[in-house]
């Protein structure tokens, strides 16, 4: 499914430009979540805690623009990649914000995760340097959106979490608009609402996937993401994939894998797959 939401910003991001197409994922987002909010009953949907929501969806869309952006132009393979690089930073993150401490074999995977970034980079990083920091600053933005939920979980539910990110992200998203409204087109707005239907899906189902399994578990699985990704951009863009990406995609899935495990000593809620 996020391949798929990859290809979709691809194809509509050579007509619209990103922030027309972070609103429109957002309010298709919104939509969906609303309908099942309103079946679920909108009076859970009170909260005590509105500024770590307001932390959690603010961090969770800058990492959607970075990542959006990112897409846009890089190989699509590449961006999916470095999309998935949150749970790397997402140790430093717990470190410096809830003190957690983590152990050496978690420096390890990290130093391991952190070279596979670098062997992807290496080939073209001087022509593609600024675009790779913008979505490696995407990968952190992520992580801190996820140990936000990490603290929202001890007092709200999924459905509450969810529900906040997509009202409060199509909120900010739309702010923007002001300055880049672009009028789109009929098959612009098909494209916008296709994205915007896979990215939930995506969300819906990672969700269910992390309700019924650890996340350790299911870590691996996410980085087929990548591999749909290489191969969508072969078929649509005649993107070749590089071994470098190949041995880097090798190296973060170990070293997600691992920080994964040590995370997943702790207790986990499904919702950080909104993140």
């Amino acid at each position: 499914m996020f391949a798929f939401m990859g290809a979709s910003i691809r194809q509509v991001s050579a007509e619209l430009n990103n922030g027309m197409i972070v609103f429109g994922r957002n309010l298709v987002g919104l939509a969906l979540v609303f309908a099942l909010a309103s079946a679920a009953g909108l009076g859970n949907l009170r909260t005590r805690v509105p500024h770590l929501h307001l932390l959690r969806a603010s961090a969770g869309l800058g990492a959607m623009y970075c990542f959006f952006y990112a897409i846009a132009h890089m190989a699509l393979a590449d961006a999916m990649l470095l999309k998935l690089t949150a749970p790397l930073f997402m140790p430093l993150v717990a470190l410096f914000w809830l003190d957690e401490r983590f152990t050496w074999h978690v420096v390890a995977a990290l130093a391991i995760g952190f070279g596979g970034v670098g062997l992807i980079l290496l080939p073209d990083f001087g022509d593609m340097a600024p675009i790779a920091m913008i979505a490696l600053l995407g990968g952190l933005l992520a992580a801190v959106a996820k140990v936000t939920v990490r603290r929202l979980s001890s007092s709200e539910p999924t459905a509450r979490i969810v529900f906040y990110f997509s009202a409060i992200g199509t909120l900010f998203s739309l702010l923007p608009l002001i300055w880049l409204w672009q009028t789109p087109t009929q098959q612009q707005l098909m494209w916008l609402a296709v994205l915007g239907l896979f990215a939930t899906a995506g969300q819906l189902l990672l969700t269910r996937g992390m309700a019924c399994a650890p996340a350790a578990r299911l870590a691996p699985f996410t980085f087929f993401a990548v591999v749909f990704g290489a191969v969508l951009g072969w078929l649509l863009w005649d993107e070749l994939l590089k071994w470098t990406t190949m041995a880097g995609t090798l190296l973060i899935m170990f070293s997600a894998l691992l920080v994964s495990r040590g995370l997943a000593q702790r207790p986990v809620v499904a919702a950080e797959a909104e993140a």
